[in-house]
């Protein structure tokens, strides 16, 4: 029997009673429709990697997408004119670095920066995932989804879709408020993703938004680089921050076929070389990987909240979800300093901890449950709330726990 352990990059989670991985898009709409007549409660879940399910076990259905088609509308070659718009559509079961990795191939700029995330291409905009001066906002030209509530296909504009940080109105029909379940619409949201077209540019090179980035290719925040030296780039902060996915999970039974083939290989030829094994040698186990990515969410605060953090805590204009100015500030940071350091675990012998190269993933060291898991969460939460009056907001998805 499948479980959420097979299925999730923290490698935790409990036995599933109905495991439905569809290759049509009507068989998908089906798997969806029968799980909502029958009232069962429904996962659609990606790649896994921004959810944390309970060890109980799940009497209820997980759908997974298993289509991975990527289609080109519009000429691909560059075109004279002003308009160097590419729309490529990719279907919502498809990896999503797999698509990063085809539209950098493709000479298209716009999603270089989002190179490594793991996940799927519809999980990438529930979440409007980001990283490195980009958000899949920016390039989203259109979603279509089945809408659970009206039973019929739609297809959703940017403004429909209310992006904001890490938020979308898919990610809002599951929450009453953060980290609150809602009762109809939990932990698949009312929209399921069918498909997902972008808007990028041919171009050769792209902006380099972010000052990590700009670091790591010796250049300054605005300038511009060749889009395949940004991906590159991007891959080994990430890799240095523990915070690729393991690419071994692709020999599982569970997760076979579930990215290209090609990029498997190239993955872990580079995770060889990163631990700088002997060539063909397999890459060793390293726990760090096996996490959720970003555990906590950067806080939006108002800004008389922000004013009475200390001093040098980071802080960047952002907006609040009712639309009013705020200040963001670091959720890595406030671990940080209110004592919880790289590779904190609550004692010796912990199975699970925070990984020793970033203090905003919590990973499963070997053998952890979600139990484990969560115990931490709530470590870190009571101590930044204690320390800063912040109570920090889980990123990933939590089923049968509650970490509010």
């Amino acid at each position: 029997m499948t479980s959420f352990a097979d299925l999730t990059t923290i490698g935790v989670g409990g036995a599933i009673a109905r495991f439905v991985e569809p290759t049509t898009r009507v068989g998908l709409i089906e798997a969806v429709e029968d799980a909502d007549s029958r009232g069962l409660p429904l996962c659609v879940i990606g790649g896994g990697s921004n959810l944390l399910a309970a060890d109980a076990p799940f009497d209820g259905v997980v759908v997974r997408d298993a289509r991975r088609g990527i289609a080109v509308p519009d000429e691909a070659a560059p075109v004279e004119g002003a308009d160097r718009t590419v729309r490529v559509s990719a279907e919502a079961g498809v990896n999503w670095d797999d698509l990063v990795a085809f539209t950098v191939g493709l000479g298209l700029a716009g999603i270089e920066g989002l190179s490594g995330i793991p996940g799927t291409v519809g999980a990438s905009v529930v979440q409007n995932i980001g990283a490195y001066g980009q958000e899949v906002a920016s390039s989203v030209e259109s979603v279509e989804v089945w809408d659970r509530l009206d039973k019929r296909v739609r297809t959703l504009a940017p403004a429909d879709l209310a992006f904001g940080y890490r938020s979308s109105v898919l990610k809002a029909s599951m929450y009453v408020a953060p980290a609150q379940p809602a009762d109809r619409f939990f932990p698949t949201p009312r929209y399921v993703v069918l498909s997902v077209t972008l808007a990028l540019r041919h171009s050769a090179t792209g902006a380099v938004g972010y000052g990590q980035l700009a670091k790591a290719l010796g250049v300054e925040v605005g300038d511009h680089m060749a889009i395949g030296a940004i991906r590159e780039a991007v891959l080994r902060v990430r890799a240095a921050k523990g915070m690729l996915e393991d690419p071994t999970r692709y020999a599982t039974a569970a997760m076979a076929g579930a990215k290209r083939e090609e990029n498997v290989r190239a993955d872990l030829a580079s995770l060889a070389a990163l631990q700088q094994g002997a060539p063909g040698a397999a890459p060793a186990a390293d726990p760090d990987r096996h996490s959720c990515g970003s555990f906590f969410m950067n806080p939006i605060l108002p800004a008389e909240r922000a004013a009475g953090l200390p001093a040098d805590a980071p802080r960047f204009a952002a907006v609040l979800p009712d639309g009013t100015p705020g200040v963001k500030t670091s959720a890595a940071w406030l671990i940080d300093h209110a004592g919880f350091h790289k590779g904190f675990s609550t004692g010796d012998g912990a199975k699970a901890g925070l990984s020793s190269r970033h203090t905003l993933a919590l990973t499963n060291r070997g053998g952890a449950t979600a139990a484990d898991v969560a115990a931490l969460a709530r470590v870190i939460q009571d101590g930044v709330e204690d320390a800063y009056g912040v109570r920090l907001v889980p990123e990933p998805v939590v089923i049968g726990m509650d970490l509010r």
